[in-house]
């Protein structure tokens, strides 16, 4: 257990503390509401931070390869679930994204049953950019940046639905032919 594995494992473990912080009092407390996007935040550096470590150090492993990912999309969908909760994002929206990670996550396993490997697109890291910008402006619930907070969101799900294109066109093959 490495210092990066061990950062993905944080990640994971600070999920229901988010949760409950946001949804506390059906997120009307804005001192647990500013707590839980303080949780979020420090969850979404430790994404970065334990990639940068893993591959700066050579320290990249099965696990990380597998848990990481997972912890990534656990604390966004944690997040975006619990925004349809509070009536600020319809579920149409987290439907859209969490089918994504869904038909991504197949897919990876079906490569991994043939010995490929897929790596991450750039357009996949924008999108987990994007949203969990969307949550952070989400949390944050300041009036003057509703439009920003908009233009954000419809990035995000523009991104969350090119991602899955460009993911499904550039990795066919796997499902096509077995990966081969």
């Amino acid at each position: 257990m490495n210092l990066p594995n061990k950062l993905t494992m944080l990640r994971v473990l600070m999920i229901p503390l988010f949760v409950v912080l946001l949804l506390w009092d059906h997120g009307e407390n804005q001192i647990l509401r500013m707590i839980s996007l303080v949780v979020f935040c420090i969850a979404s550096l430790t994404d970065y931070l334990d990639g940068q470590i893993a591959r700066h150090n050579h320290m990249v492993t099965n696990f990380g390869k597998f848990m990481d990912p997972l912890a990534d999309k656990l604390l966004v969908c944690s997040a975006l679930i619990c925004l349809i909760e509070l009536n600020q994002l319809p579920a149409w929206y987290v439907i859209i994204i969490i089918a994504r990670e869904f038909i991504i996550s197949g897919f990876r396993l079906v490569a991994s049953d043939n010995g490929v490997v897929i790596a991450a697109s750039w357009w996949g890291k924008f999108k987990t950019a994007f949203q969990m910008a969307t949550v952070i402006l989400l949390i944050l619930n300041i009036p003057g940046l509703s439009i920003i907070t908009t233009i954000v969101a419809i990035i995000a799900i523009l991104l969350t639905i090119i991602s899955l294109i460009d993911y499904i066109v550039k990795n066919k093959n796997v499902i096509l032919d077995g990966g081969m």
